[in-house]
């Protein structure tokens, strides 16, 4: 099938017959994801990649050749990570963080771990507070690095940290502060007038999974809490006070229970 056809044009873009079960009609409009095959060709596809162009991904090793690494970002060709471009190990079966830039000189979407070349280049124009998505890179003796909005780095500080972060996952943060105008302090804690709900929210919906009593009180040790509810115990027991404030939830011996409609 070919997307745009002009008999004198050289890069018409095609849509393998075997790429979606549905059919398609002439004059149609299909949303597609284009790439460039290893002969230049333009191909289309229906499936939506791992991540776009200007993303970061965190993505399965599935070949090595002299070319480079082989990564499976969810399209029928694998997106290359050139040996140029690798600043780390790679191994075949593992999983690696890159970058996913169109190369100008190829006319082709590769990866690339030099970072530098595309984060960290513009301003970091955030608020105190403000909400944004990140997305795990790695672990540090300080904490967690990631990358903000795919535009700038940023930090979460381990001792303000009570869940589980791997590489690769995606959350949203808010910002602390902007370090030298380009580096950003992040905490996973909404701020505070919004915090106390949030935890408040997820100690309920907790209590109803487990059929409306949780054995936790503000005595309970904060890594019961942390493995229970993935929250400090401070913001614990702020949350529990407003919960009862409220009359959501009674305490009773050894937990927390909620309070049920008469």
């Amino acid at each position: 099938m070919i997307l745009g056809y002009n008999k004198d044009d050289p890069s018409n873009v095609y849509l393998p017959n075997n790429d979606s079960s549905k059919h398609f009609e002439v004059g149609q409009e299909v949303e597609v994801f284009v790439y460039t095959e290893s002969d230049g060709r333009y191909i289309a596809t229906t499936k939506k990649p791992a991540a776009m162009v200007d993303e970061m991904a965190y993505l399965k090793v599935v070949e090595i050749n002299p070319v480079g690494a082989f990564l499976d970002w969810g399209l029928p060709k694998d997106l290359l990570l050139p040996f140029g471009e690798q600043k780390q190990e790679i191994s075949e079966g593992r999983y690696c963080t890159v970058f996913i830039h169109k190369d100008i000189h190829v006319d082709r979407v590769v990866a690339t771990q030099r970072f530098h070349r595309h984060i960290g280049l513009t301003k970091a124009n955030y608020e105190p507070g403000q909400e944004v998505h990140i997305q795990v890179v790695s672990r540090t003796d300080l904490g967690y690095k990631v990358v903000v909005k795919n535009r700038h780095w940023g930090l979460l500080y381990k001792n303000e940290v009570f869940k589980t972060l791997k590489p690769g996952m995606k959350t949203t943060a808010w910002v602390k502060k902007v370090v030298d105008d380009e580096k950003v302090d992040l905490t996973l804690n909404a701020p505070k007038r919004e915090r106390f709900s949030s935890a408040a929210e997820s100690i309920l919906v907790s209590l109803e999974r487990a059929g409306g009593y949780l054995p936790l009180h503000d005595k309970s040790p904060p890594d019961a809490i942390r493995t229970a509810l993935e929250m400090s115990k401070k913001n614990f027991k702020a949350a529990i006070g407003q919960l009862y404030k409220q009359r959501k939830i009674v305490f009773e011996e050894g937990g927390i229970r909620i309070k049920r409609e008469d």
